[in-house]
């Protein structure tokens, strides 16, 4: 675990302290496992949208991918009688697809990444609106699906299956992120992709692999929110998701420029948030002031993030002189 990543901890359990001083209710078993739920569901957005932002990219078409796949999620299972275990990895396969069509775009045509997505938002949410008519989208009354209900909404020994979904999620992409060669590939391009690429590493089809992984991860958490909601309404549902995904990541230590982060840090930075969101529920803060403590929290995670940049940079810096001093008074 890096300092980023024990500082982040240490504030979590700090600002948990605070809030269970001043309201019992947050330790109560319920609240944890609630608040545990929604981490396991944006997290898995989380680490996705880490895997694109260590390239030096950035995915805003999130939250209407998850409108879009969750729409036709349950019309597949609830509508037209399609087996769940042939709609979810069609659901998957989709992702996957939109996150390929994203990395094309932003590889061979040298779109810029915050064009690509951001055409992405409107086009999917509207796609979405169009596909519904504008209408909601969800199960009949008395329309149940038992295993598909317990693998995503139900709880194992009291602990809520998405949270543990993100666990195991986790521990893959973890290994992937920091034990592989791809991985390494990933924070070489975004330190330098220019030098990457005179290095022999094939950057096109790595930051390509890296919308496809977000994509994929995009489509499971679309799957989880449609069963956890039961009832999609395509003009809101999954609306400022990516900020949700964007701001955890930052949190966690990637960098914005690319090339830095952990995968730690990104389900730290998960739990923050949603810490962050119990404490405006508990505390009795109106609720429309979410999206105001969430853009300081995101604009803290970048002011903290340049400013160590900086002090790292004069720290370097200063070990360089005296090296150098040492060196030239031993001559």
């Amino acid at each position: 675990m890096s300092k980023k990543d024990l500082g982040l901890l240490i504030l979590i359990l700090v600002v948990g302290a605070v809030v269970a001083i001043i309201n019992p209710r947050f330790l109560l078993p319920i609240n944890l496992a609630n608040t545990s739920n929604l981490i396991g569901l944006f997290g898995i957005l989380a680490i996705g949208q880490a895997f694109v932002i260590i390239t030096g990219g950035i995915e805003l078409s999130v939250g209407s991918v998850v409108a879009l796949l969750g729409v036709l999620f349950v019309d597949f299972i609830a509508t037209r009688g399609m087996a769940w275990p042939v709609a979810l990895p069609l659901i998957l396969v989709l992702g996957g697809i939109i996150g390929l069509a994203h990395g094309w775009l932003i590889t061979r045509l040298k779109l810029q990444p915050f064009v690509v997505t951001l055409c992405g938002l409107l086009i999917y949410r509207g796609v979405a609106r169009f596909y519904t008519a504008d209408g909601t989208a969800g199960f009949a009354f008395g329309q149940n699906f038992p295993e598909l209900e317990f693998l995503t909404a139900g709880r194992s020994y009291g602990v809520p299956n998405s949270f543990i979904a993100l666990i195991v999620i986790a521990i893959v992409m973890w290994v992937v992120l920091h034990r592989s060669v791809f991985g390494r590939y990933l924070y070489a391009i975004g330190k330098n992709e220019e030098a990457a690429k005179y290095s022999g590493i094939r950057t096109g089809r790595v930051v390509m692999a890296a919308y496809v992984i977000c994509g994929v991860l995009t489509a499971l958490s679309a799957i989880y929110f449609a069963m956890y909601t039961r009832s999609i309404s395509p003009a809101s549902h999954g609306q400022f998701y990516e900020l949700y995904a964007i701001a955890a990541a930052v949190l966690g230590g990637f960098s914005l420029r690319g090339g830095e982060g952990s995968l730690i840090g990104v389900i730290l930075g998960t739990v923050l948030l949603q810490e962050l969101q119990n404490l405006v529920n508990l505390l009795g803060i109106p609720s429309s002031l979410n999206f105001a403590v969430m853009g300081g929290v995101i604009l803290i995670g970048v002011l903290v993030d340049q400013q160590w940049g900086v002090y790292r940079e004069r720290r370097l810096m200063l070990e360089a002189t005296r090296r150098g001093t040492a060196g030239a008074a031993a001559e």
